[in-house]
């Protein structure tokens, strides 16, 4: 099967939702559909998308930027559970850190779960470091770690 790398449009809404559910569920954390639409139109933000060749959406990644800042924040990350274990979430982040570089960041941080030991692996693989516990830092209770990536010259991927 082949996948494309695409940035996402408002059109993308109703399909991002429906990924944030089936990976993410109907818990506080996840994102509304409004929540999900602000984020691609109007948000200092990027957002990336995973299309299969059937048109489905099966991936996305969301950086949010701030102004005079050099770090990027990974946002939200899922790829849709058929998918997983095809290096998709590498590629997909390999094309937000080529946006972080575009941006003019020099790294990108991020929360995730404490549970969550794929993501904790696929980031660790990646280059990210852990910088600190945040205890209690979902709704539902659970922990995370904050982790970081330095980017520098020669990282990332074509978008």
């Amino acid at each position: 099967m082949a996948f494309t790398l695409r940035a996402a449009e408002g059109r993308d809404a109703t399909a991002l939702n429906a990924l944030e559910r089936t990976c993410f569920g109907d818990d506080e954390d996840s994102f509304s559909p409004s929540q999900l639409k602000y984020l691609v139109t109007k948000a200092n933000a990027q957002t990336r998308l995973i299309i299969d060749d059937d048109g489905t959406l099966v991936g996305y990644g969301t950086l949010l930027f701030r102004r005079n800042e050099k770090k990027a924040r990974l946002y939200s990350f899922c790829l849709h559970p058929d998918v997983r274990g095809q290096g998709l979430g590498q590629r997909l982040l390999l094309a937000l850190e080529a946006v972080a570089l575009t941006r003019g960041c020099d790294s990108i941080y991020l929360e995730v779960r404490a549970d969550n030991r794929a993501a904790i692996s696929l980031y660790r693989r990646m280059g990210y470091e852990v910088l600190h516990w945040m205890e209690d830092y979902y709704h539902d209770g659970c922990a995370a770690w904050k982790m970081l990536r330095s980017l520098g010259e020669g990282d990332g991927a074509a978008t």
